[in-house]
This record gives C-alpha cells, sequence and structure tokens, in this order.
C-alpha cells in the first residue's frame, strides 16, 4: 500500500522542477517549455509521490518501474525530474542541446534514465507494451510501466496498434498518462480538452480510463492509486493541462511550441514562479528484489544439420533454426504479424509458445514491442512479409537510436514469389535496410545458409535484417560451411573465369544454372555468393574484379539501393566494369520462372549478359 504523499513537499518540488525547465531551456535557446511545464503535476507525483518504484542507483535493475517519455520534446522536464532526484546537477542542465551534452533535444540512450529514444511521435506506448509483456509474461516481474503521451500523438496509428494489443494481452502493469494540453504545434488538437472523447475512444480498445485534472495533485494522486489497484486491464490516465503551465504570458497560448522564453523574459516568468528552495529532493520509492524467471529449455543445443538431397525453402528453415538455437541464446523473444505459417515462425511457436507473441496485422506496433523486449535485455526476431516492413520504417529507423539488438526477417521477397502478384512482393527491402547506421543485411541462398545466418543473427549485437525467399530451393552447401557476417562464398571458380557474376538467394541458383549452360559452351564465369549484403565483402569482390573482365551482378530487388549498388559502392575506387540486372519493369502475377525471365533475372539473361560481355 502507497503511503499518502506530502502534497507540500510535492508542490515545492514542482516548483524547482518548473524553474529548471525554464532556465535550461532559456540558456539553450531552444527547446520545449510549454510541453514539459503541462505534465509536472503528472510527473512529479508519479516519482515522488510514492508511486514510482526505482533504485536510482541503479537503472538497469530488472524490478524498476520503466517510465517512457512518448512525447519526447518534453524531455527537459525529464531531465529535471532526475534533477530532482538527485542524479543530475544544475550545471548539467544548463548544458541542454549542447553539442557533446548527454541532454539531448530528445531522449537518447546515452542518458541512462531514458529507456527509449523518442521524438518520432506515437511510438512510445508501443516501446511501453514491449516492457510491459516482459515484465508479465517472460520475466514475470512486478514492475510496472508508465508512458507518458502527449495529445497530438493520438492522432497516430501506431498509438492505437498499442492500445489493442495491450487489451488483447491483458497488460495491467502499463499505465499511460495522456497529457491532454489541448495545443499542437501548429493548432489546437483534434479533440482540444473533450477529456470524455478521449476517455470514449481509448475505453473502447479495452483499457480503463481515468480522466483527472492534471494539476490537481490530490486529484492525479488518487488516479495512480486505482491504477495500480486494477487488475486484467491496461490503464490510461486521462488528465486535462495547460501547455505552459504555471507562466501566464505563455499559459494556454497559441504559436509557442518549441519555442524557449528568451533572457529578458525568463526574470518575469521566474517572477511568477515565486521562491524557490534548490535544496530540496525527491525521494523515490525502491522496487521489490526478484529473480526474473528463467525459461524451459527442451533439449540441448545442436549444430544445424541437413541431408544432401534437403530442396527447402529459406524462409521454412528460420522457425526451426530459432527453435535449434534457443537452447543457446534463451533471451529470444518470437513476434509475427499473423503470417506465422507463411514465415514458419510457427515453427518456434509450437516448440516455445511462452516465448512467442501474436502480433496480428499491425507491422509498427509490432517493430515498437521489440524495441522494448530489447530494452529489457532479449533478443526479439520480428517476423513478417518483408514487403509490409515498409509500414514499420520509422520504427525500424528509430531502433538505431535506441541501441536496440533487434532481429527482423522479411519472407516473401522479390517478384520470384509469383502469382501474389506486386504488392506482396518485397523488392525495396534491402535499400531499407542497407540505409540504417550499422544495420547488418543477410540474404540466404539455402537451408544451410539460413539457419546457420539465424545463429549469427542472434550472436550479434544490433540490428540484422535476413532476406528469406518463398520458393524452395535445393541445398548448394555442406553441413560443415561456415557463413560469418561480412563475409561471401565463391561457389564456383577457375583460373580461366572471363566474367564474374554476383548473386544471392533465389538468383545464385540462377546463376549456378547460367554457370553449367555457359561452361557446355566454354565460357567460364565465377560465381559469388554475397549472403552478407551489408556489411559487404570487399576483398572477394576485388579480387574478382582483378582477375576477371568484368562484374555482373543479379538480384531480385529494385535497382536502387540493392545488391549491384552495394557491390558497386564496394569497387568504387577501382574503375570496375559492374552490370546490374534487377527488376526494373512493373511486376505482375506470374509463376516465378515467368517473372524472372520477365525481369532479365533469370539464367537465359545471365548467360546473354555474360556472352555480351564476352
Amino acid at each position: 500500500m502507497t503511503e499518502k504523499p506530502n502534497m507540500q513537499e510535492l508542490e515545492k518540488i514542482g516548483k524547482l522542477v518548473r524553474y529548471y525547465i525554464l532556465e535550461s531551456t532559456t540558456e539553450a535557446g531552444s527547446g520545449h517549455p510549454t510541453s514539459s511545464l503541462s505534465a509536472v503535476e503528472l510527473t512529479t507525483t508519479l516519482m515522488f509521490g510514492g508511486f514510482f518504484k526505482f533504485d536510482a542507483d541503479n537503472p538497469k535493475n530488472p524490478n524498476n518501474d520503466r517510465l517512457l517519455f512518448s512525447k519526447g520534446h518534453a524531455s527537459p522536464l525529464l531531465y529535471s525530474l532526475w534533477a530532482l532526484a538527485g542524479k543530475v546537477s544544475e550545471e548539467e542542465l544548463l548544458t541542454l542541446r549542447k553539442f557533446g551534452s548527454k541532454f539531448e533535444g530528445h531522449p537518447m540512450p546515452s542518458f541512462e534514465y531514458a529507456e527509449a529514444a523518442t521524438g518520432s511521435l506515437g511510438q512510445g506506448l508501443s516501446v511501453g507494451v514491449g516492457i510491459a509483456i516482459n515484465g508479465k509474461y517472460i520475466g514475470k516481474l512486478p514492475y510496472k510501466v508508465f508512458v507518458l503521451l502527449g495529445d497530438s500523438e493520438m492522432a497516430e496509428g501506431s498509438v492505437w496498434e498499442a492500445l489493442e494489443l495491450a487489451a488483447y494481452h491483458k497488460l495491467d502493469n502499463l499505465i499511460g498518462v495522456l497529457d491532454v494540453n489541448r495545443l499542437g504545434q501548429s493548432r489546437e488538437t483534434m479533440y482540444g480538452h473533450d477529456l470524455e472523447a478521449y476517455a470514449k475512444r481509448v475505453g473502447s480498445f479495452g483499457w480503463h480510463t481515468i480522466t483527472i485534472d492534471g494539476h490537481n495533485i490530490e486529484e492525479v494522486a488518487k488516479a495512480y492509486e486505482e491504477a495500480l489497484s486494477t487488475k486484467e486491464k491496461p490503464v490510461m490516465i486521462i488528465a486535462k493541462t495547460l501547455k505552459g503551465k504555471g507562466v501566464s504570458f505563455i499559459e494556454n497560448k497559441d504559436g509557442l511550441h518549441g519555442k524557449p522564453l528568451t533572457k529578458e523574459q525568463l526574470p518575469e516568468a521566474l517572477k511568477e514562479l515565486g521562491e524557490v528552495d534548490k535544496s530540496v529532493l525527491g525521494t523515490i520509492a525502491k522496487p521489490e528484489n526478484m529473480e526474473p524467471a528463467k525459461p524451459e529449455v527442451k533439449g540441448k543445443f545442436e549444430k544445424a544439420s541437413y541431408e544432401p538431397d534437403t530442396v527447402l525453402a529459406t524462409r521454412k528453415v528460420y522457425g526451426k533454426a530459432l527453435a535449434r538455437i534457443f537452447p543457446k541464446f534463451q533471451n529470444i523473444v518470437a513476434l509475427d504479424a499473423e503470417v506465422s505459417n507463411s514465415t514458419f515462425s510457427k515453427t518456434f511457436r509450437d516448440e516455445y509458445p511462452e516465448r512467442y507473441f501474436e502480433m496480428f496485422i499491425a507491422e509498427q506496433n509490432m517493430v515498437g514491442t521489440a524495441i522494448g523486449l530489447s530494452n529489457r535485455g532479449k533478443i526479439p526476431f520480428v517476423s513478417t512479409f518483408a514487403a509490409f516492413l515498409s509500414r514499420a520504417y520509422d520504427q525500424i529507423r528509430m531502433s538505431q537510436y535506441s541501441q536496440a539488438n533487434i532481429k527482423i526477417v522479411g519472407s516473401h521477397v522479390g517478384v520470384s514469389i509469383g502469382q501474389d502478384g506486386p504488392s506482396q512482393m518485397g523488392l525495396e527491402d534491402l535499400a531499407m535496410f542497407r540505409a540504417i547506421l550499422n544495420s547488418v543485411v543477410l540474404y540466404p541462398s539455402d537451408a544451410i545458409s539460413a539457419d546457420k545466418l539465424v545463429e549469427e543473427a542472434a550472436a550479434h549485437k544490433g540490428l540484422v535484417y535476413i532476406r528469406t525467399t518463398r520458393k524452395d530451393t535445393p541445398l548448394v552447401y555442406g553441413n560443415d560451411e561456415e557463413f560469418k557476417i561480412g563475409g561471401s562464398k565463391v561457389v564456383k571458380s577457375s583460373n580461366k573465369d572471363s566474367v564474374t557474376v554476383v548473386a544471392a538467394g533465389i538468383t545464385l541458383h540462377e546463376a549456378l544454372a547460367a554457370y553449367e549452360e555457359l561452361k557446355a559452351k566454354d565460357i567460364n564465369i565465377r560465381v559469388i555468393d554475397l549472403y552478407s549484403v551489408k556489411p559487404v565483402d570487399s576483398k572477394t569482390l576485388e579480387k574478382a574484379t582483378k582477375e576477371t573482365k568484368a562484374i555482373i551482378t543479379v538480384e531480385d530487388h529494385f535497382p536502387e539501393g540493392g545488391l549491384g549498388e552495394a557491390v558497386k559502392s564496394a569497387l568504387a575506387n577501382m574503375g570496375a566494369k559492374v552490370h546490374s540486372l534487377a527488376v526494373t519493369k512493373m511486376p505482375k502475377s506470374g509463376s516465378p520462372d515467368e517473372l524472372l525471365e520477365y525481369e532479365g533475372i533469370s539464367k537465359s539473361a545471365i548467360v546473354k549478359k555474360v556472352e555480351e560481355v564476352v
């Protein structure tokens, strides 16, 4: 039972928090003071009113409650709160937004009390869902997850995806705090101060809702008490607040979003605040001390093994590989967007159902949830059709700033999926993932390479994308073959090779078929499997450039940003002749072979191109 908070003490804390917000943003000459001021009572009452349990000396403590600022632009408030907790000095606050400071314009993991990188609105609740799933279902820990949301971001579809899934999974350890301050960046929000409009909508998704005056500390405290006692449902506290609260000449005024006070205005604002006691500190309640639950592991870790006559699509290997490596990587969690019987994550689900979470057809929330799971030390593997990952690209983009350790598997890539047609064909995915800083992009061609690259992905710290193929393909490699990130395989070579063909995935098999046809015509080609599209194996490519007349790349992907451009970039300083075969026509439905031929990336197209070059 939480002790009744000291209202007088909370008022003092709130006044000092407002002081720090105004002082730091004015010193920075930029920032969002008005958006920070509106949520002061909501957050100070939470942190210092006995509701939030956190070991401030050990931010990584698995029992700590978690506080996410989905409205990341209110970072001056976040930093000021931790100043009141005794973990940030006033001098440090005055480095806000300066180069080299960990107090950035929007929260980043460089600030140890920021749970995730936020700032692209509408993503924090999804991250909270991931952290809450970890607590309730995986670690079985008593911590709570609090997410501060702005009313503007409630227009984002990803928020509603998160609301729906949180209710489905009965995340009663998840508490949203909606700061309804009425004003967005350029105008009033969709519902202004109509709290009932938000309550009806959020409530219809299966959440327990509480509407309050967000500046009344007693009401705020009662709302947290009610939220913490609610079972089987997530809770949304919907609070009416005023943007710029506490400073009359900016309070509830339009057009002041992201505008700090000038140095001339600051003294006037501080005069309105009144006397501030800088010696005051807030006390945060300590969490319980519990050990996270451990998974039940079936069997021992074994190496990948396939019969030589295996003919299997790489997508069908994915779930099997996850189940195989789980005894070695027991932090693995699988998420899928309701296509587990196509991505074959179902194989892992059937083996470890307690480590599989259905995300349904809501890809943005799926990736956001994965970031939350990564935050808690899990290794989330996320799978869906590659084409649909474009919906979640903003979440994928933001994952790099959260330093998230997530693995994404895109199936049904390229025109080789056949009759389903263009809407289902992932043809932009290599470009999407290559563009992410420090990402790894892998494209296996057979069952053995797919299995072993899933294991490599699990071992790698950071974002990994694995591109899997729909069509069944024969083995290219033996069970003893090793596949390392940043490598490639020279599958066919001789000292008479005239041209090098670089391929991966489905086009490797086309290249190997072309090799046999050309060999019958006394034309030798080198065939390289560029299974690691990023980082790329520059040394092997450079050697091929020196030893053969030209390079031909073949890919089931649009030319922009794909395998061909990766090769050209790697060889840019060598003056290499690189010819690219890629998907350049508007795709259509048809058989895989028809479509590979139509797009000029088939065996016959490779043969023709080699003969032209020779």
